[in-house]
């Protein structure tokens, strides 16, 4: 009985010392600060309708490779310079994620309707010199893909899977050091 009694003691002094929802006090309305080159509500829109899109672009490795032959077909490596450098996909061009403008795409992808295949450092491991993990939420296929949409691309299909560079059938090459050729992965045997 006494511990029925200190419960609801404590219960009566915790309501006494608690604010009312009511009364909590409310956070300040933060003003945007304006800047017409930043639009975070466009892009949650890009981002909220390419959902579930993106999932039914996401391909195999067969489907990628068999993809990568079709005629006019980009495959485009977002990652950085150096990364490409030592190891990518056979044919793929490279243009950094931080370096996308409306011209430098138009470079690398001259026709908007063009069919890009992406990927990304979380598509492969066993080197991670070249394809060093990202968190899986800060992916680059996520914002390679998103970012895409905003300069107008609509064609786009990504890398699904992870897979070993030592037992991948996609050709990887790394680009050749001054004076040496280039080094190519043959794993279509295995």
């Amino acid at each position: 009985m006494k511990r029925v009694l200190v419960l609801i003691l404590c219960l009566f002094v915790s309501s006494l010392v608690a604010k009312p929802v009511s009364k909590q006090t409310k956070k300040p309305k933060v003003e945007p600060i304006p800047n017409r080159l930043i639009d975070y509500s466009q892009f949650k829109k890009i981002v909220n309708r390419s959902e579930s899109e993106r999932e039914t672009h996401r391909l195999t490795e067969d489907q990628f490779l068999k993809m990568m032959t079709e005629e006019g077909v980009v495959v485009l490596d977002a990652r950085s310079e150096n990364r490409y450098k030592l190891l990518h996909i056979k044919g793929a061009v490279n243009l950094p994620f931080t370096e996308f403008t409306k011209d430098s795409l138009a470079t690398v992808i001259p026709e908007p309707k063009a069919k890009i295949l992406i990927y990304c450092n979380n598509n492969f491991e066993g080197n991670e010199q070249a394809f060093a993990a990202k968190s899986p939420a800060a992916s680059l296929n996520l914002s390679t893909y998103n970012s895409l949409k905003a300069y107008g691309y609509n064609n786009i299909y990504e890398l699904g899977p992870l897979l070993d560079v030592n037992q991948t059938k996609l050709p990887l090459v790394s680009e050749p050091k001054e004076g040496n050729e280039v080094k190519e992965t043959d794993n279509t045997s295995k």
